[in-house]
């Protein structure tokens, strides 16, 4: 493994809501009642060793979700997939974008977060409530109306559409993701119990009772802004995001999980990844860079991740 590899133990201030895991059990039943239908089309590409398909399945509200599927060209299968979602404003992106997991054998499947960047899922459920001009702060007075909600829920989806295809063994399924992508995949960690593994780089989402305290930049900027221009909101604000917080959602993982964080990130500062990792349950690595920001460990993770998924999703 590339990097300092240590252990770490940073108690965090985010508490969970009595009502948590009854909140998510709702939520996920809820979703559940609109039919999966997941629909899968070849995506016509100049790759000669991979095959691209144009995935579209049913998230939270039965909102049509999109995502690539990135598959070995002749795979027979069955093989370990991975879910993931992008960093923060960004969509599932271009059909050609991070082609490393399937070049190393994996079925790959990159979800739009609805409404973000230039994906196709741009319908999103009105959530009632006033933000600060982002998706951080979209319907925060109400955990039921939070723009998480509806993610995390989608996230959800997402596993269960690549265990559904017939070219995936859905029981080496799990979850990687940077920045939201990141908070993504470990709040999957603690909503899908058994997730196969999940690989979190610089997560974002995390101890975000603290997290405008100890970040300017955008996007927890956003946080800061809402609280200053509707301070009577804030602590309604604060109460939400505890269902959200990556640290809770930690407490209630399994999946073996490895984690990186640079220790000089000011967008996903360390006080709010180490928390996380601190809280999670399940077998748990982190690497950490002292020198580096958000890119962490940039594509020395990329190395420690393959690493570290072949280790957990190889055949049995």
């Amino acid at each position: 493994m590339r990097g300092e590899l240590t252990l770490v133990d940073e108690p965090t201030t985010q508490s969970d809501p009595s009502d948590f895991d009854a909140f998510w059990a709702e939520t996920l039943a809820e979703t559940r009642r609109h039919p999966l239908d997941v629909t899968i089309a070849p995506r016509p590409t100049r790759l000669a060793v991979i095959d691209v398909f144009d995935v579209t399945f049913r998230g939270f509200g039965g909102t049509p979700i999109h995502a690539w599927l990135r598959v070995p060209r002749g795979a027979g299968g069955p093989l370990p997939g991975l879910v993931q979602f992008f960093g923060y404003g960004n969509g599932r992106g271009h059909a050609l974008r991070d082609l490393r997991w399937a070049a190393a054998g994996y079925a790959h499947l990159v979800v739009d977060a609805r409404g973000q960047g230039h994906g196709d899922t741009d319908d999103d459920h009105a959530d009632g409530g006033p933000s600060a001009g982002g998706f951080l702060t979209r319907g925060i007075r109400s955990p039921h109306e939070y723009y998480y909600r509806r993610v995390y829920a989608d996230a959800v989806r997402a596993v269960d559409a690549l265990r559904s295809i017939d070219l995936v063994d859905p029981a080496r399924v799990g979850a990687v993701g940077a920045s939201q992508g990141g908070g993504i995949a470990l709040a999957l960690a603690g909503l899908v119990p058994d997730l196969a593994v999940a690989i979190v780089q610089a997560p974002f989402l995390c101890e975000l009772d603290r997290a405008a305290d100890l970040s300017d930049e955008h996007p927890y900027a956003l946080l800061t802004q809402y609280f200053a221009d509707r301070r009577l909101d804030t602590a309604a604000a604060l109460d939400t995001l505890r269902y959200f917080d990556g640290v809770n959602h930690a407490k209630r993982a399994n999946a073996p999980a490895l984690l990186s964080t640079g220790l000089r990130d000011g967008i996903a500062p360390p006080g709010t990844v180490l928390p996380a990792f601190t809280a999670y349950a399940g077998p748990k690595q982190i690497v950490l860079w002292p020198y580096n920001g958000h890119e962490a460990g940039g594509d020395l993770d990329e190395e420690n991740a393959l690493e570290f998924a072949a280790t957990h999703l190889a055949a049995p």
